[in-house]
């Protein structure tokens, strides 16, 4: 994944960019077409992600939970979580430590 680069395909009707990278963490911006599914998954990283616009249903852990525009949230690493996009929509997610997984190309380096 390219900073500040293309938007790059993350599954059918979502899109994901690299937008900020540190040395311990990483910000990617995720657009959601309606009814989009990030499909449950885990990852041994902490995640915060705040929704930046539309509405969407999130499952975390045996949790089912509906934000809107404005709200976060927090998913510990290592619990399954994920979600559908009850309207068009896009977040901001926050990884600690890094998504190594999500790094492509010299750019995305940490300096």
């Amino acid at each position: 994944m390219q900073l500040n680069g293309e938007w790059e395909t993350a599954g059918p009707g979502v899109e994901r960019r690299l937008v900020a990278l540190g040395k311990r963490m990483m910000a990617v911006r995720v657009r959601f077409a309606k009814d989009a599914v990030g499909a449950l998954h885990a990852h041994p990283h902490e995640q915060l992600t705040q929704v930046l616009s539309g509405r969407f249903r999130f499952w975390v852990g045996g949790e089912v939970l509906e934000v809107a525009a404005g709200d976060s949230l927090c998913i510990p690493g290592g619990l399954e979580h994920g979600t559908q996009a009850l309207e068009a929509g896009e977040l901001l997610d926050i990884f600690s430590p890094l998504r190594e997984d999500l790094l492509d190309g010299p750019t995305a380096s940490p300096e």
